[in-house]
């Protein structure tokens, strides 16, 4: 199979008849072979049931249906499993991602012996003040921490090589740093591309301003999880260590200006209680670096979701 193209959606019913007609005439066109993945997010309206129509008609379409909304990430994340393609593409749902840059996208991961290609929307049509500026404030903040140069890491419109998704798990909200995910998994030819952006047709956006906090919350533990996921008592440990010694240094002072130079008062003073709240705080943190390691040889799956209904895998 050459492409899968895996949608993750949630309330699009109006916009999905559309966007499967035009990704068939660019397959069509093309002289692909390949699936569409749809994956139901939980959707309150008809979603599903479109998708079951669509499937009937075309068996390049497979859908996955989640009881509840878990988010894009799990959504994506199911996804990828059950990916065929050589070349997985993912794209939303609302027509804002153009399926005419597939054939290209393709091309760049085929020819152009990239990971991944992400897609830039260079021109927007959203409102400037509510999303472009904090957008390009907090993709200038992923460069900067993760080193990769994009310019849009909340693109949905994104091409992979099929070993790349079939080697990380995208969880929590972790699907605008799949390609850190993938830089740390050993794949590090990421390219990107300027893309079309469509303004919504239907709907509304499913994203508030909340997104831009939550981003940057998650690029701290995505820049976390990819230097000490795997050691996290070199982080916990270091910094519990020279907390106690601070604290017991302190201590000491205090105990030898007590017994040999007949200091009073010293259980008075400020520096006291930094020492003990300095010995206090080292000694959970390297007790959390120590809990850290044990979960990180033990843990256990994270996806674990609900599914209700699975079409044509």
């Amino acid at each position: 199979m050459d492409i899968s193209i895996v949608i993750p959606l949630l309330n699009e019913q109006e916009s999905l008849p559309e966007l499967t007609s035009w990704i068939e005439k660019v397959m069509l066109s093309q002289h692909y072979n390949y699936e569409i993945i749809f994956v139901d997010d939980g959707s309150t309206d008809s979603s599903w049931k479109v998708i079951e129509e669509l499937q009937s008609k075309n068996p390049h379409i497979k859908g996955i249906k989640f009881q509840r909304n878990y988010g894009k990430s799990a959504a994506l994340n199911e996804g990828f499993r059950a990916a065929n393609g050589d070349v997985v593409i993912t794209m939303d749902a609302d027509l804002q991602d153009s399926p005419d840059e597939i054939p290209e996208l393709f091309r760049m991961i085929k020819e152009g012996n990239y990971d991944i290609v992400s897609g830039w929307k260079k021109k927007r049509y959203d409102n400037t003040l509510t999303k472009n500026i904090p957008s390009k404030l907090f993709n200038l903040a992923a460069r900067k921490m993760s080193k990769i140069n994009l310019h849009d890491f909340n693109c949905g419109l994104k091409a992979y090589k099929k070993n790349v998704v079939k080697s990380i798990e995208v969880y929590g909200e972790m699907h605008r740093y799949v390609p850190v995910l993938a830089k740390w998994a050993g794949f590090r030819k990421i390219g990107e591309k300027v893309v079309t952006h469509q303004a919504r047709k239907y709907g509304t956006t499913k994203f508030g301003m909340s997104r831009f906090i939550n981003g940057f919350l998650d690029l701290l533990t995505i820049f976390f999880v990819g230097k000490f996921g795997k050691r996290p008592m070199h982080f916990f440990g270091l910094w519990g260590t020279v907390s106690f010694m601070i604290g017991l240094a302190i201590f000491i002072w205090l105990s030898i200006s007590k017994f040999f130079f007949d200091v009073t008062g010293m259980t008075q003073r400020p520096l006291f209680f930094f020492a003990i709240l300095g010995m206090i705080i080292g000694t959970q943190l390297f007790l959390a670096g120590f809990l850290g390691e044990l979960i990180s040889r033990n843990s256990p799956e994270r996806n674990n979701y609900l599914i209700e209904k699975k079409l044509g895998l």
